[in-house]
């Protein structure tokens, strides 16, 4: 199976073309050769008109090109044709997305008034009660036929209506139909996309698009690879199978998106590594990063993050060999040997992913890190013995135990570069640990900081994502404190290192029964000493239990100013008081003996002068 056309070259994906709206009048079409769409969602009550309008336009002055509305009920599906009324009578035309999740009749009162319904197939007309069942075959397939009586009805209301559909899976809501059979894995998270799919095409209906959706990149990048692949597969059946007139291609667009992937740097990470990955590889037709934060600064990050992909991916050199140095479709680290970096560390084999720097960023940030500190550096990049290559051209190493790189000045980006050096060590059959760089050629001018956090994420992140490299160099941030620190949050993004707290949070909708800004803040507040603890704050309970499923505790909206808190999928405490519930999650927490007081010292911050 593949999912590109090459992993050393870019190639964007050519897809069916799918039209949102009115492409004439403020709409767009998304595939084919069109640009990438950016899009974002509406934070507050669907059944309040006034401010879902005031969000809609504000976005719109942004640049944003579709926008996303909840409508958790039928109440609020009926609602939407006055904030879509009032849109189009004060000049504004932006396509809207309904987000359905349980009501099919939602979603049909929805369909007559905007442009986009999405559903999650995990929950529409579906069965998710975390409960253990044994299928037979035809208990299964009966299932199935349940579930093409409920979503018929939509898709041909989508056909006559000229309408779109998002087939939108998410990682915390498979459905235990799908989690009996298929485990909670990329592969039930792909199978559940095409089930819907599959109904769509029995009625010739081709206006919809994929997503696959994960608050874990690299969970994330291996379903979008994954479901590709299995496109591309389908695609390869319908053209032995059918005669060329009849032949429908399964080439539908994707949508990208890391879902709840937090705020501040934290979610710029989150979110680059995932989708510009997925980007640099050629496939993505629409976008959008889910920050807790105002809905506007995500658009800032899509046009920011689009910016940067032609620079961070090779469309100019064809690499002969398309050979991938990696299984793109199960995570594994590269087998490497154990090697001393210094006295002191030692990386490849099972030792984490170490933090190297330059000497220039070494003097001047080691005179203000205390010898317990978790954020420091761990080698100097000058004091290694590094053997630099250039991967377009032969080599020779003589032994395994030699840090590589690539040399700086090669004429690659740095990801096919680095996925080329994995290639070409593992045909000579060596395993030699690798030192990632985020950049091997530098700008003339000192890159801003937000340019250099997304270029940094994208390029190390993606290799991390792919299994390759053992030690991460940063120097794309010209600042030294702020480089070592954007270095350990890429591998803490990535899943390779954990130094502080993490959080998962999601970015706010209309289902939402509580200030998520608000109430983030209050809880790092109180928790982000906590290293290695994993919390996940969620608006409600749609995909709350499911996609904090790998998080230590949560915090998730139970009803209006009550909240319910979690130790992974599990409701442990219910209905608390808004005001009371922060200091019950630290209980928890004690409970479960994971508290730590705070220490009585300078922040990390301090340490290190960030």
């Amino acid at each position: 199976m593949r999912y590109c056309e090459s992993p050393y070259f870019f190639h964007r994906r050519k897809t069916r073309e799918i039209v949102i709206g009115d492409p004439a009048n403020g709409g767009v079409i998304a595939g084919g050769d069109h640009p990438v769409v950016v899009q974002s969602m509406l934070t507050c009550d669907t059944m309040d008109t006034a401010l879902c309008v005031k969000q809609t336009l504000e976005l719109v002055a942004v640049g944003c090109q579709i926008v996303r509305i909840t409508a958790p009920t039928v109440k609020d599906a009926a609602n939407l044709q006055n904030i879509v009324a009032e849109l189009r009578r004060r000049g504004v035309n932006v396509p809207i997305v309904a987000d359905i999740h349980f009501k099919p009749e939602a979603a049909m009162e929805a369909v007559k008034w905007v442009e986009v319904v999405r559903v999650n197939p995990g929950n529409y007309a579906d069965k998710k009660k975390f409960a253990v069942i044994e299928y037979t075959d035809a208990e299964y397939t009966a299932e199935l036929q349940r579930i093409e009586e409920a979503f018929t009805p939509l898709v041909l209301e989508a056909k006559k209506l000229k309408r779109c559909l998002r087939i939108g899976t998410n990682h915390g809501s498979l459905s235990d139909r799908i989690l009996n059979r298929y485990g909670d894995t990329p592969l039930g998270m792909v199978e559940s996309a095409l089930e819907f799919a599959r109904i769509c095409r029995k009625h010739d209906f081709h206006n919809f698009k994929f997503s696959m959706k994960s608050s874990n990149p690299k969970v994330m990048i291996e379903c979008y690879r994954l479901l590709v692949a299995r496109l591309n597969e389908l695609d390869e059946q319908e053209n032995r199978q059918s005669a060329i007139g009849n032949r429908q291609s399964w080439q539908y667009p994707i949508h990208l998106g890391v879902t709840e992937a937090g705020e501040g740097e934290d979610g710029r990470i989150k979110s680059a590594i995932g989708i510009g990955s997925l980007l640099c590889d050629g496939l993505g037709d629409t976008i959008r990063v889910s920050l807790t934060e105002d809905s506007p600064r995500e658009i800032e990050v899509c046009n920011d993050l689009l910016t940067q992909i032609p620079i961070l991916a090779n469309s100019e050199f064809r690499i002969p060999n398309s050979e991938f140095p990696f299984d793109p479709f199960h995570f594994e680290r590269r087998e490497t040997p154990e090697i001393e970096l210094n006295e002191n560390t030692k990386c490849g084999g099972e030792n984490l992913i170490r933090v190297v720097v330059t000497k220039a960023t070494w003097e001047k940030v080691a005179p203000k890190i205390s010898p317990k500190a978790d954020v420091k550096p761990e080698a100097i990049y000058e004091d290694l013995n590094v053997f630099e290559v250039d991967p377009t051209r032969d080599f020779v190493i003589n032994c395994d135990t030699q840090l590589v790189t690539v040399k700086d000045g090669v004429n690659l980006p740095a990801i096919t570069a680095f996925r080329l050096l994995a290639l070409k060590l593992k045909n000579l059959g060596r395993n030699n640990p690798i030192l990632l760089k985020d950049c091997t050629n530098f700008e003339p001018t000192p890159l801003e900081p937000k340019i250099a956090l997304l270029r940094a994420s994208v390029v190390i992140g993606s290799l991390l994502a792919d299994g390759i490299g053992d030690a991460i160099l940063v120097r794309g941030e010209s600042g030294a404190g702020q480089s070592l620190r954007l270095a350990y949050n890429i591998l803490q993004a990535a899943g390779c290192r954990s130094f502080k707290t993490d959080y998962v949070a999601c970015p706010s909708c209309g289902r939402t029964l509580f200030n998520l800004q608000t109430v983030t803040a209050r809880i790092k507040a109180r928790t982000d000493h906590l290293k290695g603890v994993k919390i996940a704050i969620m608006g409600c309970i749609v995909n709350g239990p499911g996609e904090m499923a790998d998080a230590d505790f949560g915090y998730v909206g139970g009803a209006p100013n009550k909240i319910n808190l979690y130790v992974g999928k599990q409701a442990i405490k219910f209905n608390i008081p808004e005001a009371e519930a922060v200091e019950r999650l630290v209980d928890l927490i004690k409970e479960h003996n994971k508290w730590v007081e705070p220490e009585i010292v300078a922040s990390r911050e301090k340490e290190i002068g960030w």
